[in-house]
């Protein structure tokens, strides 16, 4: 359609011998438009798009690359780059072969569940179903000391807490066994064990 207009314009222009730049305004053409026609007459209208280079993969060569990883999936991309030159399959350097399993989603070194971070505390349904140790460092009178506070996860009551000097596994044991006597001696510890009621989580 461009050239067609030139083509139109400079006809009409050697018949009637009317100046060039009487047409564009008569054609709805602004008169840059079409200056700028006339001088791409002839070329192929690109709109700005990528003019292929030399060094571009080509198409047979990222499906061999591809390829080549199904059938050596344990292999990493640089040892695979050095494999496909030695068997004559394809030469490129370690980063476009990264760079093309990348596009294709084969770079993927673990298939782990989906993160659950951020997602809140999954809240008990009962009380007494999971109770929470939560150890923290604190200053008393210049003297640092560990709190050890136990909540219950349905209604996240306090329902014991300790000051300790020190904090191994022996301390959080002795706090629980004083929890067990002070507020649960009616419950048989045994009984919720084997019925799986309580859960216990240190932090």
């Amino acid at each position: 359609m461009r050239d067609q207009v030139v083509d139109f314009v400079r006809r009409w222009s050697e018949k009637t011998e009317i100046g060039v730049g009487r047409f564009p305004p008569w054609l709805g053409v602004t008169a840059s438009k079409f200056y700028d026609w006339r001088q791409r007459y002839g070329r192929v209208n690109e709109h700005n798009g990528w003019i292929p280079r030399d060094f571009w993969l080509e198409a047979w060569e990222k499906e061999a690359i591809i390829d080549f990883h199904q059938k050596n999936p344990l292999e990493g991309y640089r040892r695979l780059t050095f494999m496909m030159l030695d068997a004559d399959v394809v030469a490129v350097s370690p980063a476009r072969v990264w760079r093309v399993l990348q596009q294709a989603g084969l770079l993927s070194r673990w298939k782990s569940k989906p993160s659950r971070k951020g997602t809140g505390f999954e809240q008990p349904p009962q009380p007494h179903q999971h109770w929470h140790i939560d150890v923290s460092y604190i200053n008393v009178s210049g003297t640092f000391y560990y709190l050890c506070s136990v909540l219950e996860g349905y209604s996240r009551f306090l329902v014991h807490w300790d000051l300790r000097e020190s904090m191994r596994e022996a301390d959080i044991e002795i706090i629980r066994e004083r929890l067990w006597g002070r507020c649960c001696s009616s419950w048989r510890e045994d009984e919720l064990r084997e019925s799986g009621s309580m859960k216990r989580c240190a932090l």
